[in-house]
């Protein structure tokens, strides 16, 4: 699912559906700041919507598809599973998203492909969430927040040590590619717009 709304969504607005995602963006250059907080409440709007509609149609099943601890295992060991396989989710998204290496609607293979591994051998001990808005939902629809520090410590770690090993080794962001990997074009196009309205009404452009 992550791969296909990427491939239909990364061009318009970047897809990113990870507040996660979106802070290292912005950490790397490639995202600007005033997006943050509207970026990141859609995503948790999203989220619950999702959850809600999870409820409707399936009821308590599966505790609403929650992201909690494996049997017998410490929260801090969750959050540090968290912290390795978001490190190693935004290490990609970003990679992938950079100028030297910018690999087009592959990028979204990659990156769906590695949440398939993550799962497949961390989902018993962490439950491979890497998203912060992921796991906000169910919590706030059941009213149980008891570990949602994991999900929310454990991904924006993970996310800002993924920054400081691009920084590393491929140097600053802002490139071509991880602009338009961030961004999408909506912002273009919407301008584009108001300056087209503009012209045709004799106004300043905006």
């Amino acid at each position: 699912m992550v791969m296909a709304i990427i491939l239909f969504m990364g061009a318009v607005s970047g897809a990113h559906l990870n507040p996660a995602v979106t802070l290292s963006f912005t950490l790397r250059g490639d995202f600007p700041w005033r997006r943050v907080p509207g970026y990141i409440l859609v995503q948790l709007i999203g989220a619950a919507l999702a959850c809600l509609f999870v409820r409707e149609v399936l009821g308590g099943a599966g505790h609403l598809g929650a992201t909690l601890p494996g049997s017998h295992i410490a929260d801090w060991k969750a959050m540090l599973i968290e912290l390795v396989l978001t490190l190693g989710l935004v290490s990609t998204i970003l990679g992938t998203a950079s100028r030297a290496q910018n690999v087009g609607t592959l990028s979204a293979v990659a990156v769906g492909g590695y949440i398939v591994l993550a799962g497949l051998w961390s989902s018993p001990i962490s439950g491979a969430s890497m998203n912060p808005a992921r796991s906000f939902a169910p919590d706030l629809i059941r009213g149980n927040f008891a570990h949602y520090w994991v999900y929310l410590v454990g991904p924006l770690a993970g996310g800002v040590l993924a920054v400081g090993a691009a920084w590393m080794l491929r140097g600053p962001g802002g490139d071509a590619g991880g602009l338009a990997a961030a961004q999408g074009r909506l912002e273009r196009v919407v301008r584009a717009g108001l300056e087209s309205e503009a012209s045709a009404s004799g106004a300043p452009k905006p």
